[in-house]
């Protein structure tokens, strides 16, 4: 494919994942610098709101977009600016947050698997059941003999969620240890976003080398032909929202949803 095109992202199916060995300020593929690729955004968005009003329209498949990322990765920024736009009765935002008591009463995926999106709908996941693999191995929550397991279940879950008309895209937003701390402080600096900082962000960030595993493995384990990873250098805001954006826009084209026939409309007069 060509330079720029998703591919570049994607974690082909047993690829090792090393996420150190893959630039967070990379704007490889980017159409120029900030301005530029800022500026071709509008026309990317053009083209994923006419795709997406296909997809609604043709009812036949559904889209759905996990994202992931360390603390301050940008999901809710990907989310502003990529989704915006798009017909709210075609698509939703799921947040998940700690499972609910009825929630840890049943196994892992039921929460995630009801929240799935319907035909012709696109679904975002704002963290999603990879935190079964994520925050329950780096807290020790459960034991490895139980997470662990969850890789294959996982993969099981999205191959049936794919068989019955489903695409699957998932994006991991990767950002540097340096821009996380850039990002806090931020936060800190600003009486608008000082909300979106805890202290118990601290006590994450120095788990940062223990995430980077548990993602590399996750990732590694979890990108399939049916549900692909896709590694988007998320340091510089500007090229993440081109890439996800691009990402999205060649996996609906990929999937080529169709306005359906028109009634047959002979004779019909409006009075």
């Amino acid at each position: 494919m060509a330079k720029g095109d998703a591919a570049q992202w994607r974690v082909e199916p047993g690829t090792k994942v090393h996420l150190g060995k893959i630039d967070t300020r990379s704007t490889d593929g980017a159409p120029g610098g900030k301005a530029s690729t800022e500026a071709a955004m509008d026309e990317l968005l053009h083209d994923l709101q006419g795709l997406q009003e296909r997809l609604y329209a043709d009812g036949g498949q559904s889209l759905l977009v996990v994202l992931q990322a360390i603390d301050a990765g940008g999901k809710d920024g990907t989310i502003k600016h990529v989704f915006r736009g798009l017909n709210p009765a075609g698509c939703r935002v799921v947040s998940f947050k700690v499972p609910s008591e009825e929630e840890r009463n049943h196994d892992f995926l039921w929460r995630v698997h009801a929240k799935a999106p319907a035909k012709g709908e696109v679904v975002v996941f704002n963290r999603s059941h990879y935190e079964d693999v994520l925050v329950v191995r780096v807290h020790d929550i459960v034991p490895d003999d139980v997470w662990r397991p969850r890789y294959e279940f996982i993969n099981d879950f999205e191959a049936n969620l794919a068989a019955s008309g489903t695409r699957i895209v998932k994006l991991y937003l990767h950002i540097s240890k340096e821009e996380q701390a850039e990002r806090f402080r931020a936060r800190l600096d600003d009486p608008s976003k000082q909300w979106k900082f805890r202290k118990g962000d601290l006590d994450e960030r120095a788990k940062w080398d223990d995430y980077v595993a548990a993602f590399e493995e996750a990732i590694t384990r979890t990108s399939t032909d049916c549900a692909p990873w896709y590694v988007v250098p998320a340091d510089r805001k500007w090229y993440r929202n081109w890439a996800v954006s691009r990402i999205l826009i060649e996996t609906l084209e990929d999937m080529d949803p169709q306005y359906p026939p028109a009634e047959d409309l002979t004779g019909v007069v409006i009075t």
